[in-house]
């Protein structure tokens, strides 16, 4: 078999990779687990460059490091003999470490046996580096640690390399927003600039540790990039552990109750800052399919400054069921500007004026201040049935008097909406939370759709 041939026989089999090498160093078997299979199957996805930009949010002991890392990278180096990759941690200690166990995994004979065709250079003696004959590297350094001369990936296109984070925030630090910021600013002036080619793969892979750790920063756009994301809480939604001979559930139970602000973050996924409790995840109920609907209606928050620190603009389109139950159908979210939320806003509209089939369009009802009056003015002109929303009670007034329909299971969620992590993040800590433009708009259409009276049906045009 040639190179190429055992390349492409290698190739979509990371999670076989992983469990066969670790069964050959250890001498004992990979506990299995589906959460092992959904990661390899993201990060074969990063290999095939159909994802650039990866973040996995996992709890800790879960074999995150052993597949993502080290793993990871032994098997694509057998695949392209020449990637070259920067490994970072927290610890520089920790990511040498890590690199240590990679070169061992790779001098293994059964590493060898799979690809024969890779060797190493012997007179790379540094232990926080190693390269391959073929020109390869891997270096690792720490969160906030400087990276001169050294680069990841190749100019060239396919997979030639990445950046792999894993751990940036030591856990007894996320809660310093100095040392938040720390990570993000190396993360800025660092790890950017260490990119061979602009599409080079950067791989983040860590508990949640803070609303505003480095996972939260990039999924809210920070970088400026969009990011695949792959969270796996310790519970799965209908409360169950996710990996029961690893968590079981009275730990997970044991581990809530002594630290619920704790668990919110490293083992669900979602951090959560200190209060909150208005909303309690199980109370909101999910249709995966589209329920016979007698109206809809469109409501709408929009942020007055699109800074970072701000809040959102959001669309949400709301329907009342045959029977009486409400359901968030479709969302969109952004940081727009003047021109380009009145564009969103239109297209919102136009999608949902479209398909008189799912019940009358209603109205359009946008919350009347600063960018939303504007936007009010400006729609109303064109035709489009502009409600304007005068709100008289404060957010957490308006949350209370939301709360007992959710938990009475009259309140319903689109299962394959965009943003629902986001949302359900958002509602659970509610009031406390960095935004809370989602619940503040799913607030006014809770409160307008249980009302008695409604507005008139808008004729389809």
């Amino acid at each position: 078999m040639t190179p190429s041939e055992h390349r492409a026989a290698n190739h979509q089999r990371l999670y076989k990779f992983a469990r066969t090498i670790y069964r050959a160093r250890t001498n004992q078997d990979m506990l299995p687990n589906q959460h092992q299979r959904a990661i390899c199957r993201s990060l074969e996805q990063v290999f095939a460059h159909r994802i650039k930009r990866l973040i996995i949010n996992v709890p800790p002991r879960s074999g995150k490091t052993e597949i993502a890392v080290k793993a990871f990278i032994a098997w694509t180096i057998g695949l392209v003999p020449d990637a070259e990759f920067i490994h970072a941690s927290y610890s520089k200690r920790l990511a040498t470490s890590n690199a240590y166990d990679i070169r061992a995994m790779m001098q293994h004979e059964t590493y060898r046996s799979i690809f024969p065709w890779v060797s190493l250079q012997d007179d790379s003696k540094a232990k926080d580096e190693f390269r391959t004959s073929h020109g390869g590297i891997v270096y690792a350094t720490g969160a906030e640690g400087t990276i001169t001369g050294y680069g990841a990936g190749k100019m060239r296109d396919g997979f030639g390399g990445a950046i792999i984070i894993d751990d940036p925030h030591k856990a007894g630090e996320a809660t310093s927003p100095i040392m938040r910021q720390n990570v993000i600013d190396w993360y800025q002036t660092t790890i950017q600039s260490r990119l061979n080619k602009t599409d080079t793969p950067i791989i983040v892979i860590m508990q949640r540790l803070h609303e505003d750790d480095l996972s939260g920063w990039l999924l809210g756009g920070g970088s400026g990039e969009k990011w695949d994301s792959l969270v796996i809480p310790a519970r799965d939604p209908d409360g169950s552990s996710f990996w029961p001979e690893q968590f079981p559930p009275e730990m997970l139970d044991r581990l809530e109750q002594s630290s619920p602000y704790v668990f919110a973050g490293q083992y669900m996924q979602r951090p959560a800052p200190l209060g909150g409790g208005i909303f309690k995840d199980e109370w909101w109920r999910f249709y995966d399919a589209m329920p016979p609907l007698k109206w809809r209606a469109i409501y709408a928050d929009t942020a007055q400054k699109t800074k970072e620190q701000n809040d959102y603009s959001v669309f949400q389109c709301w329907g009342q069921t045959q029977t009486g139950q409400i359901v968030l159908l479709d969302m969109a979210r952004g940081k727009w500007e003047a021109p380009e939320l009145e564009t969103m806003a239109r297209a919102f509209w136009q999608k949902h004026h479209s398909q008189p089939y799912h019940g009358p369009l209603r109205a359009f009802k946008v919350e009347d201040k600063v960018s939303g009056t504007g936007l009010i003015q400006k729609l109303k002109r064109e035709g489009i049935p502009i409600i304007p929303i005068q709100r008289n009670t404060d957010k957490v007034t308006r949350a209370f008097d939301a709360a007992p329909y959710i938990q009475s299971g009259n309140v319903y969620i689109m299962s394959n909406i965009d943003h629902l992590a986001d949302f359900m993040s958002e509602a659970s800590v509610f009031p406390n939370g960095t935004h809370d433009d989602m619940i503040d708009t799913a607030m006014s259409a809770i409160s307008d759709m249980t009302a008695p009276q409604s507005a008139p049906a808008v004729r389809a045009l």
